[in-house]
């Protein structure tokens, strides 16, 4: 029996694990983690019955205690509650789908407490990749990627030589606006942006997708998964998504992982690893699909990728600006406070203002993005008594 831990249960992520767990009766879940969706928690305690619940909102929790006063279930609030599962001995695996950098100091914990992260958390590695990693390293832990595409690499690395690595190829699918000009793109609503071409994700990793800044997340989060530089990091745009991923090595053979785009392959995969269980769903069907195609990423219109790169570079507290303003912004843009082009404007501004911290502490990268969170929200909160109008 195999005992996991979930933080973000009711997210994405975290709910298509708990769709693995309904059909592997040898995986046990002892603990969740929410943020704020009390009726999603009721619901999962009373199917998983795990020994401890956390909910990230106070007045959340003192809530799900009521509901759940007849389970024997201990309920937790806050960092308090995260840091508590992230450590607690019944769990071997620690599932980290939770949203943002509130992900960092628990996956810390539970690493120094010897557990094995299945990593869905992003920020994590892009904002403390140089913590993460070597600690990982030193206590031992496997860190085993659950975004599609890393997923894919570490598959297609698996049994090679990581010293005979020519360059990893990061594909793309492209968004919803793929060949359009920037533009083009200057009237895009949120409505807009929530249409995904392939993946069915959460509201604010589909926006990510849709400006191509979740492609530059997961770059950087490459870079610190497989020690590789930035200049062997390749995207590729790939509309079909049946490659995830792709890497190819110095005698020029390529190694791809392919399938169907369903999220519950790279959990099942991490989960199980080095394992493979059966998984129903659909299969790729060559002669339907009939062709794969390759493209450029355009960076003159998906400025976020760039700008990616450009904040991956120049290393450090960089990669924290970029997540933290990216994250603002795409919550501005969702309550429709700013236009969709101004996402990427904000990222590029906040840049622009802020004085690298060479291999900062995690105390400083909470920091930094504190000041990146105060500086957009008292700019953009200026701007919208004048321009709201524009915007709805």
């Amino acid at each position: 029996m195999k005992k996991i831990a979930i933080l973000g249960s009711t997210g994405s992520i975290g709910t298509q694990t708990l769709e693995i767990v309904r059909s592997n009766p040898d995986l046990q879940v002892v603990a969740l983690a929410a943020s704020s969706s009390v009726e999603k928690m009721e619901a999962q305690i009373r199917e998983f019955k795990p020994l401890v619940a956390a909910m990230w909102n106070e007045e959340a929790a003192a809530d799900l205690k009521k509901r759940v006063a007849d389970m024997p279930v201990k309920v937790l609030s806050g960092m308090e509650g995260l840091l508590e599962i992230a450590v607690m001995q019944e769990a071997q695996v620690l599932v980290t789908a939770i949203v943002g950098m509130i992900g960092i100091r628990p996956t810390i914990a539970a690493i120094e407490a010897g557990k094995d992260i299945a990593l869905a958390n992003k920020e994590t590695l892009v904002t403390a990749g140089h913590i993460i990693m070597p600690l990982a390293k030193k206590c031992g832990v496997s860190i085993l990627p659950v975004d599609s595409e890393h997923s894919a690499i570490f598959q297609s690395m698996n049994g090679e030589p990581k010293n005979r690595i020519s360059k990893i190829l990061l594909t793309a699918s492209g968004g919803p606006f793929r060949g359009k000009t920037r533009a083009e793109m200057a009237n895009v609503q949120v409505e807009d942006a929530l249409k995904h071409p392939n993946w069915a994700m959460g509201r604010k990793i589909t926006i990510d997708s849709s400006t191509m800044v979740n492609k530059g997340l997961e770059v950087m989060e490459a870079k610190w998964l497989f020690d590789v530089g930035l200049d062997r990091i390749q995207v590729v745009v790939h509309p079909q998504s049946i490659i995830h991923s792709m890497v190819e090595y110095e005698d020029g053979s390529i190694m791809a992982q392919m399938g169907m785009p369903d999220m519950k392959l790279p959990i099942q995969y991490a989960l199980f690893y080095p394992d493979r269980r059966p998984m129903e769903g659909k299969r790729v069907d060559f002669f339907e699909l009939g062709r794969m195609t390759f493209e450029k990423p355009d960076l003159d219109a998906f400025v976020g990728l760039k700008l990616a790169y450009k904040a991956a570079e120049a290393g450090g507290s960089m990669p924290t600006v970029y997540n933290a303003a990216n994250e603002k912004a795409v919550e501005l843009f969702l309550n429709r406070k700013i236009t969709y082009l101004q996402i990427t404007d904000i990222i590029e501004e906040a840049m622009a203002c802020h004085t690298v911290i060479d291999n900062p502490s995690v105390e400083q990268i909470l920091e930094a993005e504190r000041l990146v969170y105060e500086y957009v929200e008292g700019k953009y909160a200026i701007s919208l008594e004048r321009d709201t109008k524009n915007y709805y």
